[in-house]
């Protein structure tokens, strides 16, 4: 039995530690720009998006870290009011985490709603401001796509960015076909050899999961943070509950031993 008190002690250890670098973690990514690296971003300066997660992050990185330097110490030193402390405190983090963090279950979608409505408000893309349209070339060229929908939102003005060159294979099957691999004909050239191939994948997707990433990175961490939690707070209980859960020692007088031994024995008849 000592060896598995032993054993549920050292693995409370590692769990606050975890539950430390949990909270290191949540500082780093809290107060990181990764907003900054999205592509094309000047489309996106009216886009409100919530900062719930980033304040959850930056608040509630430097409780975790100090509240699980109070848990490794509680857990090494085997003090059983502070193991107890220590899963009261980090409760009340959890809930509170829990009810901050809630909203940005929604904002994913939310975003995805108000992306739509930009793409739909700058097209046709070659009346869009010539920064976006710069900016929007280069995505075009680094991830062979072409437009935000499809690469109709270039209307008859289609940029170099957006040709395309099938594979030779595939181009020499038929001259009939309007879509070979990861390129489509326009309908711009109605002459075989005048034909002009473009990227079929527009640059939308590629643009909502740059502005998606930081939202699921967030999530994720938070995730773990209550994952990992959670197991912390149920170790450290049973810790701080420990002489609730043995059996106290039954006490054996000397009478009791002279009682047993000195007993006469039943005869047989």
């Amino acid at each position: 039995m000592a060896r598995c008190w032993s054993y549920l002690r050292g693995l409370s250890i590692c769990v606050t530690v975890l539950l430390l670098v949990s909270g290191v973690v949540m500082i780093g990514v809290g107060f990181s720009s990764i907003e900054g690296n999205v592509p094309v971003a000047e489309l996106f300066d009216q886009l409100s998006i919530s900062d719930d997660g980033v304040l959850a992050l930056q608040v509630f990185g430097p409780i975790t870290v100090v509240l699980s330097v109070l848990g490794i110490s509680a857990a090494v030193s085997n003090h059983k009011l502070l193991l107890l402390l220590f899963s009261a405190l980090i409760f009340v983090e959890f809930v509170a985490l829990m009810i901050v963090a809630s909203p940005l279950v929604h904002v994913e979608a939310e975003v995805n709603f108000a992306v739509e409505d930009i793409f739909l408000n700058v097209t046709p893309l070659h009346r869009a401001e010539l920064f976006i349209q710069t900016e929007l070339q280069k995505l075009q060229t680094s991830d062979s796509c072409c437009g935000l929908r499809s690469f109709e939102d270039w209307g008859n003005h289609l940029p170099d960015s957006c040709s395309c060159s099938p594979p030779a294979g595939l181009s020499a099957q038929t001259s009939n076909s309007s879509s070979l691999g990861s390129c489509v004909m326009t309908g711009t050239n109605p002459h075989p050899s005048d034909k002009l191939w473009v990227h079929s994948e527009p640059c939308g997707p590629i643009l909502k999961s740059y502005l998606g990433f930081p939202i699921k990175l967030r999530i994720g961490i938070i995730s773990a943070f209550a994952t990992i939690t959670i197991t912390a707070i149920i170790l450290c209980l049973v810790l701080g509950l420990e002489d609730l859960w043995k059996k106290p020692p039954v006490e054996t007088t000397v009478d009791d031993f002279n009682r047993v031994k000195y007993q006469p024995k039943p005869s047989l008849s």
